[in-house]
Formats: C-alpha cells, sequence, structure tokens
C-alpha cells in the first residue's frame, strides 16, 4: 500500500511527494513488528534503490511468508534523484544534515519533520547510503559508540563484511541515523558501493541480510541464508587513510577487499601528458582495503582509500 507520508506545493502547480510502500500481512492482530527501509536522502547515492526492489520482489514472491510490516522509503529526496543532486535542489542543503527537522519551519525542515514522525517508532530502521561518485565502499554499517549495545548485535545479522563503531565526536548530530537513535528508534547506517552507480552483488548481499534480520525480528517466515561474521573495528587506530601525494591520473594495482602487506602498492599516479609514473600509493601496514578510489583523476591529498590493520580480523 502505497502512501504520501508528507509533501509541499512547488511552484507551477507541482507538488514534492515522499512516498510510502507499507508490505504486511493479510490478517493482523496489532502486535507485529515493523522494519523500515530507508535510501534516497541523497540524490546521488542510489545503490538502496535497488535493495528496494529486490527485498520487495523476493517477498512478493512468497507473500503468506510475511509476518510483520516491512515499510520501503526509496527516495526521500526526490528532486535529488530526480536531478542527480546530493543534496535538495536549489536550496543548496544537505538533506541529512536537517534532521529532526521542524513542523513549523521552512520547506526542508518541515519535510524533515514529516519523515520523522512516520518512521519513528519502527523497531528497526535501515538507512542504506552509497559512497560518493570518487570512492568505492565495501558493504559495511557504521556505528555511533553511544548507541554501540543496542546496534552491533543488529548490524551482525545483515550479512555486512564490517562494522565500523565511531567515537561519538564525529557523528553529527543532525543526521537521520542520529535523530533517530537518540529518540529510541535504533537505526542502522550502511554504506556500499558508489555513487551515482548500482552494484547489483552488493544490493543482493544486503537483501540477504536484511531477510535474515526479518527473521531473527519476527517479521518473515521464509527461508535465509547464514550472514556474514562481518570484521568489528572498534578503534580509531585500527583504519589507515590514503592520500594522493600529488595530483594525476590514478590507475590502481589491487582489487577491492584486497589483503595486503606493508608497502605493496596499491596504485600508481600517472602523468598523461608526459607518460611518466609521478609517484605510488603504498600500503602503510598489513591491511585489508575497504575503500578505493573509483574515479581516476586526483589532485594532492585525495583520499585513495581506507585500509583496516591485520591486527583487527587476525
Amino acid at each position: 500500500m502505497v502512501d504520501i507520508i508528507t509533501s509541499v506545493s512547488l511552484p507551477v502547480d507541482e507538488e514534492l511527494q515522499i512516498k510510502r510502500n507499507r508490505l504486511m500481512p493479510e490478517m493482523c492482530s496489532g502486535t507485529e513488528k515493523r522494519i523500515s527501509i530507508v535510501t534516497g536522502i541523497h540524490g546521488d547515492e542510489l545503490e538502496g534503490q535497488y535493495v528496494c526492489f529486490e527485498l520487495q520482489r523476493r517477498i512478493m514472491e512468497e507473500k503468506e511468508k510475511l509476518s510483520g510490516i516491512v515499510d520501503i522509503y526509496p527516495a526521500m529526496n526526490p528532486l535529488g534523484i530526480d536531478s542527480i543532486t546530493r543534496g535538495i535542489p536549489a536550496f543548496d542543503l544537505d538533506m541529512n544534515r536537517l534532521f529532526p527537522g521542524n513542523i513549523d519551519g521552512n520547506m526542508t525542515e518541515y519535510l524533515a519533520a514529516g519523515i520523522m514522525e512516520d518512521v519513528s517508532g519502527s523497531d528497526c530502521v535501515i538507512d542504506i547510503h552509497a559512497s560518493n561518485i570518487y570512492l568505492t565502499e565495501i558493504p559495511q554499517i557504521r556505528i555511533n559508540e553511544l548507541h554501540e549495545a543496542k546496534l552491533v548485535p543488529l548490524a551482525e545479522e545483515l550479512n555486512v563484511d564490517f562494522i565500523w563503531v565511531h567515537g561519538a565526536s564525529t557523528v553529527l548530530e543532525s543526521t537521520f541515523a542520529y535523530s533517530l537513535n537518540s529518540t529510541g528508534t535504533p537505526t542502522l547506517v550502511v554504506e556500499m558501493g558508489v555513487g551515482m552507480r548500482l552494484t547489483q552483488s552488493y544490493g543482493n548481499q544486503l537483501t540477504d541480510g536484511i531477510l535474515n534480520l526479518m527473521r531473527k525480528m519476527g517479521i518473515w517466515k521464509g527461508d535465509v541464508k547464514r550472514p556474514r561474521n562481518p570484521i568489528v573495528s572498534r578503534n580509531p587506530d585500527d583504519v589507515c587513510y590514503l592520500n594522493a601525494p600529488t595530483g594525476g591520473l590514478f590507475v590502481p594495482k589491487v582489487h577491492h577487499w584486497e589483503k595486503l602487506k606493508r608497502g605493496e602498492v596499491i596504485g600508481v599516479i600517472a602523468d598523461p601528458l608526459h607518460g611518466v609514473i609521478l609517484d605510488e600509493v603504498k600500503a602503510p601496514a598489513d591491511g585489508i582495503l575497504f575503500t578505493i578510489r573509483d574515479y581516476p583523476i586526483v589532485d594532492e591529498g585525495s583520499l585513495m582509500g581506507r585500509l583496516l590493520r591485520r591486527e583487527v580480523y587476525e
């Protein structure tokens, strides 16, 4: 059942509508648990669109096995998705910096407040993001350490490769997930893939995980796949950031999610004009590469990747 959860009038007799599709059993007792799948807060992050499609497709194939409520919110920032814009077009605003919003505020604050009101009270929320157009991320969940005890057990059911617990100071209080978690609605932030693209293998992996979590919660009675055993990082020193020593054309030499040795060449930065290698990007420690540069043109200091130290997973 598709509903409009909030809307505002636009110029030229148009209306911005944020929609939700609710899937539920034929017969409800009123005590069913509810999971909400949210994506499209950033208009250039499309990986979650595929998850919304694939999850609904699988549920509808075995609708009789649905024993709870599944709310699908595929486009929280529909103007951004339509225009391939990260923020809200014309306002130059990042929607994920507007929560919890204000029902009496301006248009963007009003929309954020309407979203919060509708999603709040879910037994679990999955907030799906992609990376930007520059970086590719392996499927991972990022958690504020303030909510670690409640969220890590849920995250471990979602079939991701990596769970990254951040310090509280690194998490902005105006984000959708922080606002919901602070008011008692458990919300997991998924990062995976790359901006403006679909990575079907990652989408299928996460869909498997969502069904597994739904089964744990008593929302799904169908068969599920056993989730992967994720690596969990809690120490900021676990992660090495790799930055470009100079500008040029980045040519990778290794694959994403590959185990590396200290000093191993991750890629070279080339000069297309003179046909020479300007510098090399090397692994600063033994570890596994969970972020890698996807867009090849780099400037000095550009983020090339992130490496998780070997001590964390061995």
